[in-house]
């Protein structure tokens, strides 16, 4: 990775915010680079059962930073390992930024028991805490799980949150049409990264993911 890659920090308060590239090496090299990295990092662990491996993959964002993260993986299509990794950590950036803003979010967006709140498995009630504790576990689940499943988990939890802030836009009185806009538009892109991790647990399962 060339060090004149520039890169802006993703602005995480809401975890449907991705972070863009400007200028830098050659598209190819990055591309290849953040496939290299990706499929190394997931799959050297899985092939351990070192608990504390598993710990420093689900860490890694803060140990290296999340500026670091985007310059491997935000560029990537969104349809490979390392594009929806970048969006499973940046949704986890997201939940440890505001997580009590996102456990209301969710309490208002999973309804009466929707059938994708239960596959987010988040427990009940839906705290700031267990929000935290999903993160992990989703990403945890990359190494010690089913990695379709995590990503089908990770999708289920953008769907639900992004019912519950359109809903907020909608029911909270005093809210700005400005405001609600931006939650709106903000909703809207959440379930464009559902369904492009939906994407990737299907082509991981057809053992076409790239």
């Amino acid at each position: 990775m060339s060090s004149t890659a520039r890169h802006r920090r993703p602005k995480m308060t809401e975890p449907a915010v991705f972070d863009e590239q400007e200028g830098g090496a050659d598209p190819a090299t990055i591309s290849q680079a953040a496939h290299d990295t990706a499929h190394a990092l997931v799959y050297h662990g899985r092939d351990s059962d070192d608990p504390e491996i598993t710990e420093r993959f689900i860490r890694l964002a803060e140990t290296e930073g999340i500026e670091a993260i985007a310059e491997l993986w935000a560029d990537s299509p969104a349809h490979s390992l390392a594009g929806s990794l970048w969006r499973i950590y940046a949704i986890r950036a997201a939940v440890q930024e505001n997580p009590r803003r996102l456990a209301e979010y969710y309490r208002t967006g999973r309804g009466d028991g929707t059938t994708t709140a239960a596959i987010a498995g988040v427990p009940e009630p839906p705290t700031s805490d267990e929000m935290t504790k999903l993160a992990d576990m989703v990403l945890a689940g990359m190494y010690t799980g089913d990695i379709d499943v995590a990503f089908d988990r990770a999708a289920a939890f953008c769907r639900v949150i992004a019912r519950g802030e359109a809903l907020w836009a909608d029911n909270h009185e005093g809210t700005s049409q400005d405001v609600a806009r931006r939650m709106t538009a903000r909703a809207d892109q959440l379930i464009r990264t559902a369904e492009e991790l939906e994407v990737s647990a299907r082509a991981f399962r057809a053992g076409t993911l790239d």
